[in-house]
């Protein structure tokens, strides 16, 4: 089998290709056959050695990668429930980055026969974790109103959507002209280009009360101002920090992470209760052991996607040994929807 290995952190040259042995399945587990690859932002920064769950589960060597498409190649002992050639895909923490993937079996789901290999391997961590930060943390009601920053991304884009389901009014962030249509294409009621206008200004113009939710993964370079812009019992989800990280180079600018550290806004109790407002954080990669939550979650996310209220996002495709060009492009921030890399030619 083929896969990509880090072995200390860094730039782009740390992704390196190896031949390992092929893996056998134990107990309870799925062995797949790999055919495709979501490439998520987590995956870079676990290159950069700042991802936390990469420091407490793995360290380094690490093969990073959180989610594949391909077919069952061998079951393990116990498992009967699903014949050996299914197309499926499949959630991991880690270890996705190669050509063959052991996974338990709970963490498997029969691919939906309308979704690609590359759609399916692109699914599964944007809608889990949109899922999650949206009904699990916020449980938004009808009517209320959302902000999504970095509409046009992954989880961006499948927050617009799960938010139009939660039949609520969605205002969608971007970072460039090019990526306006494919918020609004995905349900956003508006959308907002900071490139060409002022963020804060837009969003007091579509929503003067306030929002009621507010989704950010920028961290540092938004944060204050999204907790300002909540409503009277409002919520602010945080499930990430992409600013504080770089756009060119693949490698972090240690004094500016420090520096971003002590500028991350901390809140107070006494705000939270006098202003009524709630600040909510989660990571995906750190709910493994909640597999029964996250299996019901896609098994929900499955339905909405067979009703076709759902779309999955956009995709673009590298193969497998443009690992190292999928994450320049991912980390550039111009990228919409989400990135594939191909096991198959």
């Amino acid at each position: 089998m083929r896969k990509v290995v880090i072995h200390r952190p860094g730039g782009y040259e740390r992704l390196c290709i190896e031949q390992h042995a092929d893996l056998v399945p134990g107990p309870g587990e799925v062995l797949v056959e790999v055919e495709a690859i979501g490439v998520n932002y987590a995956d870079c920064v676990t290159r950069m050695g700042l991802y936390a769950s990469a420091k407490q589960y793995v360290g380094f060597p690490v093969t990073p990668g959180f989610e594949v498409a391909g077919h069952v190649a061998a079951l393990g002992e116990g498992v009967s429930d699903i014949a050996i050639g299914t197309e499926v895909m499949a959630v991991t923490r880690f270890n996705a980055y190669a050509s063959q993937l052991v996974v338990k079996r709970v963490l498997v789901f029969p691919k939906p026969e309308r979704l690609s290999m590359q759609q399916a391997a692109g699914f599964a961590a944007v809608f889990l974790t949109a899922w999650f930060g949206l009904f699990e943390l916020a449980h938004p009601r009808d009517g209320q109103s959302i902000l999504v920053h970095s509409a046009a991304g992954g989880v961006g884009g499948a927050l617009v959507q799960l938010g139009r389901i939660a039949a609520c009014q969605v205002v969608g962030v971007v970072g460039s002209a090019h990526k306006i249509d494919q918020v609004r294409q995905m349900g956003a009621h508006a959308v907002i280009d900071k490139s060409s206008e002022d963020l804060w200004q837009a969003a007091e113009r579509l929503a003067p009360g306030g929002y009621d939710v507010i989704l950010d993964a920028n961290g540092v370079s938004t944060l204050k101002q999204s907790y300002r812009h909540l409503a009277p019992l409002g919520k602010l989800v945080v499930y990430g920090f992409h600013s504080m990280l770089p756009r060119k180079g693949g490698r972090p600018n240690r004094l500016r992470l420090l520096w971003d550290y002590y500028r991350t806004p901390r809140f107070s109790p006494f705000s939270l209760t006098t202003r009524n407002r709630s600040v909510l954080g989660f990571n995906l990669s750190f709910l493994f052991d909640r597999s029964e939550l996250m299996r019901a979650a896609m098994e929900q996310l499955m339905r909405w996607l067979e009703e076709g209220r759902i779309q999955p996002p956009a995709i673009h495709s590298y193969a497998f040994d443009q690992v190292a060009r999928a994450h320049r492009d991912l980390e550039s921030g111009q990228t919409v929807g989400k990135l594939v890399l191909l096991c198959r030619d």
